[in-house]
């Protein structure tokens, strides 16, 4: 049984522009569309709010109209709906779990909108264990084609695979290409020890080993995916700044998240964080390791 792709819908136009990217990915997967929303509020903010039960029929009528508009404009996608009884986190987060990703709509710009106000959306991303993709909102844009190439951020250590095989199985859904990104920094002076000299020298210099770790990365997903085109960039710099060069253009940047839980809050790195409030394509966050 096909995993569904999973879509967070609150009626506002940032979900709607979500749940639009997801039918169109759900297709070229030849996959099913889940819509989910969670209407119950946190104590705090429902002591304020409407009444449970008007709450509660707004959302529904919401979900039916999203549902029925993606079935008429996508009829070969299998696509239901779930109202669920839960907040907005653990309710995305246990649905995303059994999805192929998850993706919610995005603002941009810093300013989270939707599911993704404040730290409800960092949370999401925290507790998610299946890639989870923010759309940012595009309104009077034609949502239509593929887009460009697929941009994967290549990363250490070799654990980061999982980030890589989502990049060539969306580029191999679309019929599009790959870019694989990898940025390096020059190392402190205290690090440049015999070992590590004669291993520079072997190697040809900084850049070409770099250019060969990138190559040795994306390998295998070449021998897996043969029809898809791969381009391999790599480049002195800040992550963020390389990766986000890299994406104009793209139609979707990948970025691993490690799936290690911090002590205190869930964490995003600083290049997700970048790529999250300046990317002007879609974002999916990878967890692994």
């Amino acid at each position: 049984m096909t995993h569904p792709i999973t879509v967070g819908v609150d009626g506002s136009p940032e979900s709607l522009d979500a749940a639009d990217w997801a039918a169109r990915e759900a297709r070229w997967r030849h996959a099913p569309l889940r819509l989910v929303h969670a209407w119950m509020l946190p104590p705090q903010t429902a002591r304020t709010a409407q009444a449970p039960e008007v709450r509660k029929e707004w959302a529904r009528k919401t979900l039916d109209d999203a549902e029925a508009d993606l079935a008429a404009r996508y009829p070969e996608v299998a696509v239901s709906s779930e109202l669920v009884a839960e907040t907005a986190v653990p309710a995305l987060a246990a649905h995303g779990a059994g999805s192929q990703m998850l993706v919610l709509g995005s603002r941009g710009r810093g300013a989270m909108a939707g599911f993704l106000l404040g730290s409800i959306g960092l949370r999401v991303l925290g507790r998610a264990t299946r890639p989870v993709v923010l759309v940012r909102h595009r309104s009077g844009q034609a949502h239509g084609a593929a887009g460009g190439d697929v941009v994967v951020g290549i990363q250490d250590p070799p654990g980061s695979a999982a980030p890589i095989e989502f990049a060539f199985a969306t580029a191999a859904a679309r019929g599009t290409g790959v870019r694989a990104v990898r940025a390096w920094a020059l190392p402190p002076v205290f690090e440049y020890g015999p070992a590590y000299l004669r291993a520079l020298d072997e190697a040809g210099g900084i850049g070409p080993g770099e250019r060969k770790r990138l190559a040795e990365a994306v390998l295998l997903w070449r021998e897996k995916y043969p029809q898809v085109p791969v381009t391999e960039h790599v480049e002195l710099g800040n992550a963020a700044e390389v990766l986000l060069t890299s994406a104009a253009g793209a139609g979707l940047v990948v970025v691993g998240r490690y799936s290690h839980r911090p002590a205190v809050g869930p964490r995003l790195g600083h290049v997700a964080h970048a790529l999250l409030h300046h990317a002007a394509c879609p974002v999916a966050v990878v967890p692994h390791g």
